[in-house]
């Protein structure tokens, strides 16, 4: 292999392993402030156990999530510094945000909060997670809005042989990064819901802590429910959004080869790459692609061979990354719904069938996440930043590929390591269950 790709091997490798943990911590941090509320104005001991345990798997994830965060921007510099001098200029700045405004902020109270408890009162404690919670999320917002960039630059001019900011605002407000931030958003509320609601099942399977663990399914399901529908919604948006400025990508989604009008969609396909064409067509619904693409039923709907072939992205692996991710997001809807109905019942933990399918269904919207990304970058090659740099000048021109294969080796390890902490942890106190003994918390903080 050539240095890009074993620079993008690595650069993807590392990203997709810290966005195990990015989604979690960010449906978790708002969650655990939400329970944390709950228990501050209604004085329930269980709202403040629930705090506590969720809040405790949280923090394991959120220090996993920060280690492996750092080193995916050494990697600017060291195997894509092309890339980091054309577009520094622009994309230096959101990520020096993040690191100074929103990762600080995050850091400090995130800290106040588990030093917190029996220190501060009640009050004071619950403001320290939401603000942990806010700047975790804002953190996202800064990091999704550079992404969103190289997938729709905006705000910049060409000078001096390089990329350079010229309307700061402009890149502040893309609505493509907008868009991305809200349907991330949603995704991770909707993956942290099915964790607690797999958690849950799996203890409820058990006769453990019946009451604690069906108030947590509960609260679940209905942030799970409501949170897989707004990423069906954002989804729609963000369809939109490809098909007019990514129409490459939008293509190969779909596997649309020929430049329509009013185009269809075969619910059973499969694309035949070489032959520029799909070797199975079946169960066609008609204009659904025009509508997705410009909620307009005869909208012109581009075709890859409208594009030279070195322009095209890798059809294939985005094609069936798309297609797995809209039918687990589509799974999740209707699990989650039925959580709602099923959770109501009064035979609910005698449902052993259904407790089971929930404990298995934790790892869904790890994995359409992860497919969501492939879609989001394999879709956008050849291109680094869509229609400005090409991957293949983005890399550094000192590296060798044995120094990139050595680096990936060790990241690999490294890598395997923390995951293997990370799920070793979360399953011992998932496993554990809640803490029984809260009296000297509610002693101390109820003062506040």
């Amino acid at each position: 292999m050539n240095v890009v790709t074993l620079s993008q091997l690595q650069f993807a490798a590392t990203g997709m392993f810290h966005w195990i943990f990015v989604p979690l911590t960010l449906g978790l941090s708002i969650m655990t402030a939400w329970m944390e509320t709950k228990y501050v104005t209604t004085g329930d001991e269980t709202w403040l156990r629930m705090t506590k345990f969720w809040g405790k798997l949280f923090l394991i994830n959120f220090a996993l999530g920060v280690v492996t965060g750092i080193t995916m921007e050494f990697q600017f510099g060291l195997n894509w510094s092309e890339y980091s001098r054309y577009v520094g200029d622009i994309f230096g700045a959101p990520l020096a945000i993040e690191a100074t405004f929103a990762f600080f902020l995050e850091s400090v109270f995130i800290g106040v909060w588990i030093f917190g408890w029996n220190k501060i009162s009640k009050k004071t404690h619950l403001v320290a997670i939401w603000l942990t919670a806010v700047a975790t999320n804002v953190s996202a917002l800064i990091i999704l809005l550079a992404n969103a960039w190289m997938q729709k630059p905006v705000g910049y001019v060409i000078r001096n042989n390089r990329a350079e900011m010229n309307d700061f605002l402009q890149v502040l407000t893309n609505d493509y990064g907008w868009i991305k931030f809200i349907h991330t958003l949603l995704s991770g509320y909707a993956l942290a819901a099915f964790l607690i609601m797999g958690v849950s099942a799996w203890h409820l399977l058990r006769k453990n802590e019946n009451d604690f663990f069906v108030r947590s399914f509960k609260m679940a399901a209905v942030w799970a429910f409501v949170a897989t529908i707004g990423v069906a919604v954002t989804g729609d948006m963000h369809a939109v959004e490809i098909a007019e400025h990514q129409p490459t990508k939008f293509a190969a989604m779909e596997a649309q080869w020929e430049t329509k009008r009013g185009v269809g969609m075969h619910l059973l396909l499969l694309p035949d790459v070489e032959n520029e064409r799909n070797s199975i067509e079946q169960l066609y619904i008609p204009n659904i692609l025009s509508i997705m693409a410009f909620h307009d039923a005869s909208g012109e709907i581009k075709g890859l061979k409208s594009f030279p072939k070195e322009l095209r992205p890798p059809v294939l692996p985005t094609f069936i990354s798309f297609r797995v991710m809209v039918g687990l997001g589509m799974f999740m809807i209707l699990a989650s719904l039925a959580a709602i109905v099923l959770s109501r019942k009064q035979t609910f933990t005698e449902n052993r069938t259904f407790l089971t399918i929930m404990v298995f269904a934790i790892p869904a919207p790890y994995l359409a996440q992860q497919l969501g990304w492939l879609v989001a970058e394999l879709g956008r090659q050849p291109w680094i930043v869509y229609g400005v740099l090409k991957t293949s000048d983005a890399v550094s021109k000192s590296i060798t590929s044995t120094q990139v294969i050595l680096s990936l080796l060790g990241f690999t390890v490294l890598y395997g390591m923390l995951g293997a902490i990370d799920i070793f942890l979360l399953v011992k106190y998932a496993k554990k269950g809640p803490d029984t003994d809260v009296s000297s918390i509610i002693n101390v903080q109820g003062r506040g």
